[in-house]
């Protein structure tokens, strides 16, 4: 079953998907940016030709600085002033999480087995890596491509998803050919389920997890199609509506997740600000912009904050 027959994946075939989607060696054993390798230059010349109206979005939330249910580990934001001589701003923040926009490194997540990430780099005892393998310094150059926006609560003709009915990965392609786009090898693949909207229509997230979001057979459309990244707005849809058990096993569900990071080897950018780039890829008719993120330097990091770019 999959995206020909527009059938959710067994937990057997899911089971699968860890040799189906496995990139480990496909750019060589030392290889440290993962599906990152399909932006070429010529793929960034091309993105760069998309850029007419001039117009800049970003794509990233504000920092979370409040607890909630969905962020039991708010942000800080203090402001030195008075005596301190100056105007002095700190922040720290855990990076991830599903209120604040980050991008997830490849070792955020390991195998199955736990004891590997990407490509094959053991893990330690403490958890990290070893030797900094699959950290976010390793993308210090940023990110620069085609990004192509799927806009599947407007393909189904409402606001925001209704829960239960996850983001298939067949929906994407279909996505594509309405909005009259090729999906192209190195593409940043933004799928919208309507977060902003959905909690204006139904309030704050009540827990640790996206309410509704993308079901585990979206994978397959981001192997075949040789997407560069993932970013998104809510995120793996709940395991009740995956038909399939969470692979690991705790509360969050991670379906997509962990086929991503660990053996695909695709970054993610989790909880991005999309609706005012829905609002103008509408108005323009066109799905398709540049696509730029830089993460922050931090050797040895899991992830990073990070404002995502879309420019039109």
């Amino acid at each position: 079953m999959g995206l020909a027959d527009r059938q959710a994946p067994t937990a057997e075939e899911y089971a699968d998907y860890r040799k189906r989607f496995s990139n480990w060696g496909r750019w060589g054993e030392d290889d440290e940016l993962g599906t990152l390798n399909f932006i070429t230059p010529e793929v960034r010349r091309q993105a760069a030709a998309l850029v007419s109206e001039g117009r800049s979005l970003s794509l990233s939330r504000p920092l979370d600085t409040h607890a909630g249910p969905a962020n039991p580990y708010p942000a800080h934001h203090f402001v030195a002033v008075g005596d301190s001589g100056g105007m002095l701003d700190y922040f720290g923040m855990f990076i991830h999480g599903i209120t604040n926009t980050h991008i997830d490194a490849l070792c955020h997540l390991a195998t199955l087995e736990g004891d590997r990430i990407y490509n094959g780099a053991k893990m330690g005892k403490n958890g990290m890596p070893i030797g900094h393998r699959g950290t976010i310094e390793h993308w210090r150059d940023g990110i620069v491509t085609r990004g192509v926006l799927y806009d599947v609560p407007r393909l189904r003709g409402g606001d925001y998803l209704e829960p239960g009915q996850p983001i298939q990965g067949w929906e994407l392609a279909d996505a594509a050919s309405k909005q009259g786009i090729e999906p192209r090898p190195g593409d940043a693949v933004v799928i919208r389920s309507g977060a902003d909207a959905y909690l204006a229509g139904r309030g704050e997230v009540q827990g640790f997890g996206s309410p509704v979001g993308v079901h585990a057979s979206a994978c397959e459309f981001l192997y075949e199609s040789e997407a560069s990244l993932l970013c998104w707005d809510f995120q793996d849809a709940p395991t009740a509506d995956q038909g399939i058990p969470n692979p690991l096993d705790i509360h969050v569900p991670l379906h997509v997740h962990h086929i991503l990071l660990p053996y695909m080897g695709m970054p993610i950018i989790d909880n991005a600000q999309l609706e005012g780039l829905a609002t103008a890829c509408a108005e323009l008719g066109r799905w398709e912009f540049q696509f730029v993120v830089a993460p922050l330097v931090l050797d040895g990091g899991t992830g990073s904050p990070v404002n995502p770019l879309a420019v039109l």
